[in-house]
């Protein structure tokens, strides 16, 4: 293959719809516009989604959904992450060094998923009822 015989694929170029040049060419006259109207004269177009006056589709259909701007503000954590921990005392902080949660995160909850069997102090950090009674049955306690 020499530099001097590339082409493009075949079909991948079509010549530009010369229109307006008479009948033989398919497209004469009107230029394939139609006859009169809003979209057959130059610079006469309407916005995305207008129905000529009718309620538009996309404000006939109700609103459905919600999407939370502090949805990942709160981060979860498993008590069978705190069990591999290398401290006692457990905040915010501590897990955000540990890469447990992301540095973004502004609060931590943790939920009963696996076991706990060391003492741990946390502070600052949300629990649900099962891993609090989880973690002050193996000796540790729960500060907020």
């Amino acid at each position: 293959m020499e530099l001097n015989t590339i082409k493009p694929a075949e079909g991948s170029k079509q010549e530009r719809r010369r229109v307006g040049r008479g009948i033989g060419c398919g497209f004469g006259k009107t230029s394939g516009r139609g006859h009169k109207g809003q979209k057959s004269r130059a610079g006469g177009f309407h916005k995305v989604g207008f129905e000529g006056g009718q309620m538009p589709l996309q404000r006939r259909l109700p609103k459905r959904g919600f999407k939370s701007l502090t949805r990942d503000d709160t981060a979860e954590v498993r008590l069978s992450e705190l069990q591999n921990l290398p401290v006692d005392t457990v905040d915010l902080l501590v897990l955000k060094q540990a890469g447990i949660i992301s540095g973004k995160a502004l609060a931590a909850k943790v939920f009963m998923s696996g076991e706990l069997t060391r003492a741990l102090k946390l502070q600052g950090v949300l629990t649900t009822k099962g891993a609090r009674q989880a973690i002050e049955s193996a000796g540790g306690s729960v500060s907020e």
